[in-house]
C-alpha cells in the first residue's frame, strides 16, 4: 500500500501556532520533506516543527530553486517528485512542511501540482498566514465592518501594487526584503504610511517590530518581513 502525501503549513513561526491536525499528522508520518534554498543551510519550516516530531522520523531536506522559470528549468523540481515518490511506493508517509498556509505563497503548491498528476493520496493541513497571525499579536485589527482587504506581494509591478494600494481600506504587504525602500514610498505617497507597521520573523525568537517605517525605509530588512498598512483617515 502507498503512504500518504501530507502538505502542511506550520504557521509564520511560533510552534504553539501550528493547528491540532497539524501535530497529528507529524507525529505519524514516517518522512518529513524539510524545503530549503540553495543560498542557506536549514530550514525554518523544519525548527518551527521541531518540538511535535517523533525520534523514528527521516528529516530529508530538499533544495527548491526560486520558482521564477521554474517552467523553463524544473529538473531540481523533477528529481525532488521523484525521491517523493520513491518513498510513497515504499509505503511511507511523507509530510511537507512549509511556512504560513500550504496554499498561500507556498512552494508547496508547485510541489502539489506535480504530484496531484500521480495516483497516490494528498491531504493538504492549512496553516496561520504570518499577516494574520500578526494582526493578533500586536492588537491590529485586519478588517471591520465594511473594509476592505488586499494582500500583495511586494515583487508585484510597481503600477499594479499602486493601483490596489489605491482601492484598499487596509493592505498586508509580503515579500518586502528587495525593495522595502519602494514599497514604504508608495505608502507614503497614498496615504498610509502612518498607520502602517512591519514585523518581521513574527513569532521567532528573534523578532523584530518597526513601527516608523518611513524613518527605516533605508534599511535592509529579513527575508520573512510582513507590512501591515491601513489608509490613514481624512481629517
Amino acid at each position: 500500500m502507498k503512504g500518504t502525501f501530507y502538505g502542511i503549513g506550520v504557521g509564520p513561526g511560533d510552534p504553539d501556532l501550528l493547528t491540532m491536525k497539524a501535530v497529528k499528522a507529524i507525529q505519524k508520518v514516517d518522512i518529513i520533506i524539510a524545503p530549503k534554498t540553495e543560498k542557506k543551510d536549514g530550514s525554518v519550516a523544519y525548527n518551527i516543527a521541531k518540538p511535535y516530531l517523533k525520534d523514528t522520523v527521516k528529516i530529508v531536506y530538499q533544495v527548491f530553486p526560486m520558482v521564477k522559470g521554474f517552467e523553463k528549468d524544473d529538473a531540481a523540481w523533477e528529481k525532488n517528485k521523484a525521491e517523493i515518490l520513491g518513498f510513497l511506493n515504499d509505503g511511507k508517509n511523507v509530510a511537507f512542511l512549509t511556512l504560513g498556509d500550504a496554499m498561500f505563497y507556498s512552494t508547496y503548491i508547485y510541489v502539489f501540482r506535480l504530484l496531484a498528476k500521480e495516483d497516490i493520496t494528498v491531504e493538504t493541513i492549512p496553516g496561520i498566514p504570518a499577516f494574520v497571525a500578526m494582526g493578533s499579536h500586536l492588537g491590529w485589527p485586519l478588517v471591520e465592518g465594511d473594509d476592505v482587504i488586499s494582500v500583495i506581494p511586494a515583487t508585484a509591478d510597481k503600477e499594479k501594487i499602486e493601483k490596489v494600494l489605491s482601492v484598499s481600506d487596509n493592505v498586508a504587504i509580503m515579500k518586502v526584503y528587495k525593495n522595502f525602500k519602494d514599497i514604504a514610498e508608495m505608502l507614503e505617497d497614498k496615504g498610509m504610511i502612518e498607520n502602517s507597521i512591519m514585523v518581521s520573523r513574527c513569532g521567532l525568537p528573534d523578532e523584530k517590530r518597526i513601527d516608523d517605517i518611513k524613518a527605516h525605509k533605508n534599511n535592509a530588512v529579513n527575508y520573512l518581513s510582513t507590512i501591515l498598512a491601513r489608509r490613514t483617515p481624512e481629517k
